[in-house]
């Protein structure tokens, strides 16, 4: 038995025994077992028994985070203690004193400077040790402070989070705390400061309740535990057990409040990835190298051949063509997936991210179709329900905040129909994604690179320029409804597929779209390589044209372009084959 109670040791010398114990081992809270130092410190503070993350002090945070564990501390605004002469079973001073001898921080905040990725950026730790993190004014005056800083020199600002919330004994000037560092906050956005906030274990009270949840983007850690109040209190309030995942990082993920959940030892690189995005850092286009999914091709598909409508209606189904994940997979260079609406869940039907577009930094949003079954599911075939459109719109806001082009790669049947959907709202979500698309003041490029089928596509398609795949098709609703609605009979799909001019070259005639980007002979499903190297380039392309015109100038202009549609068409029509007077 290592330092434990042992015949022969003094008891003037319990003191320093205990004291080299609690320096060698560490006892962790989740599975109870003894973790030696150094074994905890070279595992990033995590337990190497159980993989419970410990709290990490304002130091070990600096040290993950910035470059070469390379940062320069900055000097916190100093406040008068104890404000309300605060007394409970210690008097509040004594407790101030007690948690400054121990953490050898002035209170629960503390700031630095340094590069992540080479980014010069500002990182706030609000530390968990000192009293809890809980927050007051000494804390909430360093993180305005720290915020007003980042302003001042143009620096991202991560805010790192730890915290049991609002500080009991200061009361109502700790509750005010919240809605201090929200101004604070919403000066970061206002001057185009990026704001990545970083949820650890705890995270609780007021601070998920003010700036915690603000940020552009939120990185949950792995293991953590977010939410407002307590699952002891929840527990006892609704008089009822709670999922074992209840306010797990992955729970608040599968209920949109975070864009993701990661690793400690992988956040120094997502991070790096996220800001070389936020601030437009330069990039090399990447090389697109993709194969092709082995298909028989001569597999002869049913219905092939009627006419040449419906014929484009079966390549844009066809199983082997390419689709979001796929585009993004060839093209897009350090992508980073974000997830959630921030309000109730992640639809996986619509993806979304940031990446370098042929070298240009993007937002990037489109629906998902899957390919196995499994992924099929998921995707839910790429119709998406509202909490996917409320997210595509959240992009919208975020491409606009950054100045960064914004591209829609829209593949879908339809939004999604459900009943859930329409309790959440599927009407609103999509009404307000096209009005979100057309007021975006940012470039946006969006392409049909399958089915555009009715609002379920013009949700993300409202863009400045619209372009189309040879191969797509652009409808209101599916030709095997249309022909049984209108024909009674749906054989009659092909027929109704060619009145209804839904194909690329249609779309051009009538002015609905810009530009028609050529696929391979046989389709974009034979060939990804050649696929890729044409959409990818007719973007980029579109985009490096849209950045010429003020920002300012784009949702009037886009407006115009939508308004225009539709008038004085005139369009060739197949002769109504039926009876006449």
């Amino acid at each position: 038995m290592l330092f434990g109670k042992k015949s022969g040791i003094k008891n003037r010398n319990r003191e320093r025994y205990d004291r080299i114990r609690r320096l060698m081992w560490i006892k962790c809270e989740s599975c109870g077992k003894l973790v030696y130092y150094k074994d905890y410190k070279e595992n990033k503070y995590i337990c190497p028994s159980c993989g419970r993350a410990f709290i990490m002090n304002p130091k070990q945070r600096f040290d993950l985070l910035f470059d070469d564990n390379s940062w320069e501390r900055l000097t916190p605004p100093v406040v008068s203690d104890d404000p309300l002469h605060f007394v409970d079973r210690v008097s509040y001073q004594d407790r101030l004193d007690d948690a400054r001898t121990e953490t050898g921080c002035y209170d629960a905040i503390t700031t630095a400077d340094g590069n992540i990725g080479g980014v010069p950026s500002t990182v706030c730790v609000l530390n968990g040790l000192f009293m809890m993190g809980s927050m007051g004014r000494a804390a909430g005056d360093a993180i305005v402070a720290a915020m007003e800083h980042a302003i001042a020199e143009r620096r991202p600002f991560i805010m790192v989070t730890s915290s049991g919330g609002a500080r009991m004994q200061e009361n109502i000037l700790s509750l005010m705390q919240m809605a201090r560092t929200t101004v604070a906050v919403n000066k970061l956005h206002a001057n185009g400061i990026p704001y990545i906030v970083l949820l650890t274990d705890p995270t609780f009270g007021g601070v998920t309740a003010s700036f915690a949840m603000l940020g552009d983007i939120h990185i949950a850690e792995k293991g953590a535990r977010i939410g407002f109040a307590g699952r002891r209190v929840i527990e006892q309030n609704i008089r009822e057990k709670l999922p074992s995942n209840f306010q797990t990082a992955d729970y608040l993920y599968e209920h949109g409040m975070v864009d993701m959940v990661v690793a400690r030892g992988d956040l120094h690189d997502v991070l790096a990835k996220i800001l070389a995005v936020l601030t437009k850092q330069t990039r090399t286009p990447k090389q697109i190298n993709i194969s092709t999914p082995p298909h028989d091709a001569s597999k002869k598909i049913r219905g092939m051949g009627e006419n040449e409508a419906y014929d484009k209606v079966l390549l844009a189904r066809n199983e082997n063509r390419p689709h979001f994940l796929d585009y993004i997979n060839g093209i897009v260079d350090d992508w980073t997936y974000l997830a959630g609406d921030r309000t109730f869940a992640e639809d996986a039907a619509m993806g979304s991210g940031i990446g370098f577009w042929r070298g240009i930094p993007s937002v990037i949003i489109g629906q998902e179709q899957g390919r196995t079954i499994e992924t099929r599911q998921k995707h839910r075939f790429g119709m998406v329900n509202p909490d996917g459109y409320r997210k595509a719109q959240r992009m919208m806001r975020l491409a606009e905040k950054f100045n960064l082009p914004l591209i829609s790669l829209f593949d879908t049947a339809g939004a999604f129909a459900g009943r859930e959907g329409e309790e959440r709202g599927q009407s609103q979500a999509v009404a307000t994604s096209i009005a979100a698309g057309l007021s975006v003041r940012t470039p946006y490029v969006a392409v049909n690179v399958g089915q555009g089928g009715s609002g379920g596509a013009i949700a993300i398609g409202t863009g400045d320029r619209v372009l189309m795949m040879e191969n797509a098709i652009y409808s209101v609703i599916a030709p095997e409804s249309c022909a049984s609605i209108l024909w009674k009979d749906n054989k009659f799909k092909a027929t109704a597929s060619a009145a209804m001019k839904l194909t690329a070259r249609d779309m051009a005639n009538l002015n609905v779209i810009d530009e028609i980007i050529p696929e391979p002979a046989g389709g974009a499903h034979t060939d990804w390589q050649t696929t890729m190297e044409l959409l990818a380039n007719a973007v980029a392309n579109q985009i490096t044209e849209l950045q010429k015109i003020p920002v300012s100038e784009l949702p009037a202009r886009r407006a115009d372009k939508f308004l225009a549609m539709t008038r004085d068409v005139e369009i060739y029509q197949p002769e109504h084959i039926g009876d006449h007077d």
